[in-house]
């Protein structure tokens, strides 16, 4: 096991007292740089750095970063959510770690998917049902990893089956 320890920081939007969102760093027990190629071929993040070594991933609708110390997660209702994905995220790296001798290390990033991508295979009738005003709007949700083909009523079955087909390189809508 790689980490086993966390602090976790919870940080309020100081520009905006009133966010309904919280922020939170959780602070890392030992350095964990090593183990990031690893994490990023296995999640698909879709941003690598070298150096200083970061690897940034949309799951589970929130953007997370893992620095070789921190792990950021952004857009949490609280304390308790932090605390679930944190948690499933040192899973996630325990794991790659413990199967590294498994894993093809990854040093790029997979990219974003296309917004415009996404918006050709979506219905285009702006009709809100998935809860977002446009279909555009919606591409970005889902280009983001905060939506996936299953948000949309009227997306037909052939569209559907295409934009998780696109997706999934991304490591989104699987």
């Amino acid at each position: 096991m790689l980490v086993k320890n966390y602090k976790l920081q919870i940080l309020n939007n100081q520009c905006m007292p009133n966010a309904v969102n919280v922020n939170c760093f959780a602070h890392l027990d030992q350095d964990i740089g090593p183990v990031l190629p690893y994490l990023n071929a296995t999640l698909c993040g879709f941003e690598y750095i070298k150096e200083p070594p970061s690897v940034t991933f949309r799951a589970q609708g929130k953007l997370i970063a893992v620095h070789s110390q921190k792990i950021s997660v952004n857009t949490l209702k609280d304390e308790h959510e932090a605390r679930k994905i944190v948690e499933w995220m040192i899973r996630e790296i325990n794991d790659a770690w413990n199967k590294k001798d498994e894993i093809e290390p990854r040093y790029s990033g997979v990219g974003r998917p296309s917004i415009i991508e996404i918006l050709k295979l979506l219905p285009k009738t702006n009709c809100r049902e998935c809860g977002s005003p446009t279909c555009m709007v919606f591409s970005t949700l889902v280009a983001e990893g905060a939506k996936d083909s299953s948000d949309c009523p009227q997306i037909n079955k052939e569209n559907k089956e295409k934009l998780s087909a696109y997706l999934a390189p991304f490591g989104l809508d699987i």
